[in-house]
C-alpha cells in the first residue's frame, strides 16, 4: 500500500511524525490503563463464556466433549478478536474529532498520514495484547499447542487481517457523527458474520445456502486457516479467503479511508 506523502514534509519527517504520535499515543493508555479494558477482558470473558456454556454439547458433536471444543475453539477466537479488537480504531478517531484533538493536529506542521499511520499502529499493539491475554487463557483451560511456528504464523495472519479491517473502521470514524454511530453500524456487521461463520461452531449443520456464504465469510477463512496452522490440517482455502479480503480491503478501503480524512482536515 502506497500512502501519498504531504509534498511540503519529506519521507524522514513523516516517519518521525508518526513516531512521535505513536508515543502520545501510548503515553495517554499508560495514563489511563482503562483504556485497555476490553483488550484484556473481551478474550477472557468470551472464551470462558462459549467454553464452559456451548463446550459441552457442541464437544460432543465433535466427538470429544468439551476438550474437544477446546482445540477448536481457540484458532476461531482468534478470528473474532481480529474484527472486533478492529472496531475500536474507528470510535477512537472519531472521538478524537470530537474532542477537538484533531483541529489541534491540523495546525501543526506535521504529515497528515502520520495521524492516521499512528492510530493504527497502536490499535495493532492493543490487539497483540488481546491475542497474548487469549493464549494464557486458552492454555490455561487445556489448549495444546502442537506447533509454535504454526501458532505464531496464526497470530501473524489475524494482525495482517485485523490491519485490513480497520481501514474500514477508519473510513466510518471520519464519516459517521459520533463513536456511536460507529459502533452500531459495526454491530451490524460483526454480529452476522461471526454467527455465520466457523467461528464457535462447524458449518456442516447449516442450510447450503448459509453454508455455501459461511464458507467464503472471511472470518471463516481465518479461523480456519488459524485451525490448520495451529493444530494441522488443511489450510489452503481458509488461507486464500483470509488474503484475498484482507488485499482487496486493504487495497480499496485505506486510499478512501486517507482521502476522506484529508478532505475532513
Amino acid at each position: 500500500m502506497r500512502v501519498e506523502a504531504d509534498p511540503r514534509i519529506g519521507l524522514r519527517s513523516h516517519l518521525r511524525h508518526t513516531g512521535a504520535l505513536l508515543r502520545r499515543n501510548l503515553l495517554w493508555i499508560k495514563g489511563d490503563p482503562q483504556s485497555l479494558f476490553d483488550a484484556v477482558a473481551m478474550p477472557i470473558i468470551f472464551t470462558l463464556l462459549f467454553v464452559y456454556v456451548f463446550g459441552g454439547s457442541i464437544g460432543q458433536a465433535l466427538g470429544g466433549g468439551q476438550d474437544a471444543y477446546v482445540q477448536y475453539a481457540i484458532p476461531g477466537m482468534l478470528s473474532m478478536l481480529s474484527m472486533g479488537m478492529a472496531m475500536g480504531v474507528g470510535t477512537g478517531f472519531n472521538e478524537d474529532f470530537q474532542k477537538g484533538i484533531m483541529d489541534r493536529f491540523r495546525s501543526l506542521p506535521i504529515g497528515r498520514s502520520s495521524v492516521l499511520i499512528a492510530k493504527v499502529m497502536v490499535e495493532l499493539i492493543r490487539l497483540l495484547i488481546s491475542l497474548t491475554m487469549l493464549m494464557i487463557v486458552a492454555v490455561l483451560i487445556g489448549f495444546e499447542i502442537t506447533t509454535w511456528t504454526g501458532t505464531f504464523a496464526a497470530l501473524g495472519l489475524t494482525v495482517l487481517f485485523s490491519f485490513s479491517v480497520m481501514w474500514i473502521f477508519l473510513t466510518l470514524g471520519v464519516t459517521l457523527k459520533n463513536g456511536q454511530a460507529v459502533q452500531a453500524m459495526g454491530f451490524l456487521v460483526i454480529m452476522p458474520l461471526q454467527f455465520a461463520s466457523s467461528i464457535f461452531a462447524p458449518t456442516d449443520s447449516m442450510p447450503s445456502w448459509l453454508k455455501n456464504f459461511a464458507d467464503y465469510n472471511p472470518l471463516s477463512g481465518l479461523a480456519d486457516a488459524a485451525r490448520g496452522l495451529m493444530l494441522g490440517g488443511e489450510i489452503a482455502h481458509g488461507l486464500w479467503v483470509t488474503l484475498s479480503w484482507s488485499a482487496g480491503m486493504t487495497l480499496i478501503m485505506a486510499p478512501i479511508a486517507i482521502y476522506k480524512y484529508a478532505k475532513r482536515t
